[in-house]
C-alpha cells in the first residue's frame, strides 16, 4: 500500500521524537558526569595532584559511564515503546471480544423474531397478496442477517454432527440412513463461524 503524506509525516514525527530523547537523556547525563569531574578536579588540586593520574582516570570513567548510560537510556524507551503496543493491542482485543459478544446478543433475540415470521407464512393465507408481502419482508430480513454474519447450519439428512446438531428425538425410518439427521424441529444458526444455536434435530436410528 502506498504511504500518504500523513504516513510519511507521522513516521518522520515518531523518529525525531526518539532522536530528541536520546540526545536529551545524553546531555542531560554528560552535564551529570563533567559536573562530577569538576568536583573530582577540584578535590585533586586541594589534594595537590600535580602528574594529573587521577583526572585521566576518572575522565575515562565519565566517558564510559555516559556511554552505558546512553544505552540504558535507549533500551527503556524501547522496552517503552512495546509496553505501549502490547496495551494498544490489548485493547483493540478487548474491544472486538465486547462488540462481537454484544453483536450475538442481539442475533440471538432476533432469531426469534425470524422463527416467528417462518412459522406464520408456514400457516394458511386467504389473501395471496397479504402473504406475498410477508415473504418479501421476510427476505429482507435474511439478507440484512446474512450481511451480519449470520449463516442456517446445514441440517436435513446430513450425518449428525453434536457441535451443530442436538438430538432431541431418535427415531426408525426407511427414508434416512442410520445415523443422519432425519427432521428439523428447530433451525440452527451460525455468526461469523461460531455456532450461536445448534439446529434441534431427529436422528435416524
Amino acid at each position: 500500500m502506498k504511504k500518504t503524506k500523513n504516513d510519511n509525516l507521522n513516521e518522520n514525527t515518531k523518529e525525531t521524537s526518539k532522536d530528541v530523547i536520546d540526545e536529551t537523556c545524553r546531555e542531560s547525563i554528560a552535564m551529570d558526569e563533567k559536573e562530577k569531574l569538576n568536583e573530582k578536579k577540584q578535590e585533586n588540586f586541594e589534594k595537590g595532584d600535580s602528574d594529573g593520574s587521577s583526572l585521566d582516570s576518572d575522565q575515562k570513567s565519565a566517558d564510559t559511564d555516559m556511554e552505558n548510560g546512553g544505552e540504558d537510556e535507549n533500551t527503556k524507551y524501547m522496552r517503552l515503546m512495546a509496553d505501549f503496543q502490547n496495551y494498544k493491542k490489548r485493547v483493540e482485543k478487548q474491544r472486538s471480544e465486547t462488540f462481537a459478544f454484544a453483536n450475538e446478543k442481539i442475533m440471538l433475540k432476533l432469531l426469534d423474531v425470524l422463527d416467528n415470521f417462518e412459522r406464520g407464512l408456514e400457516a394458511d393465507h386467504e389473501n395471496e397478496s397479504f402473504k406475498e408481502g410477508m415473504e418479501m419482508i421476510l427476505k429482507q430480513l435474511k439478507d440484512v442477517l446474512l450481511d451480519n454474519g449470520l449463516m442456517e447450519i446445514e441440517a436435513e439428512n446430513m450425518e449428525f454432527d453434536p457441535n451443530i446438531h442436538n438430538a432431541v428425538l431418535m427415531e426408525d425410518t426407511d427414508f434416512v440412513e442410520s445415523g443422519k439427521v432425519s427432521g428439523v424441529l428447530q433451525k440452527g444458526y451460525s455468526l461469523n463461524g461460531k455456532v450461536i444455536r445448534p439446529a434441534m434435530v431427529k436422528v435416524a436410528k
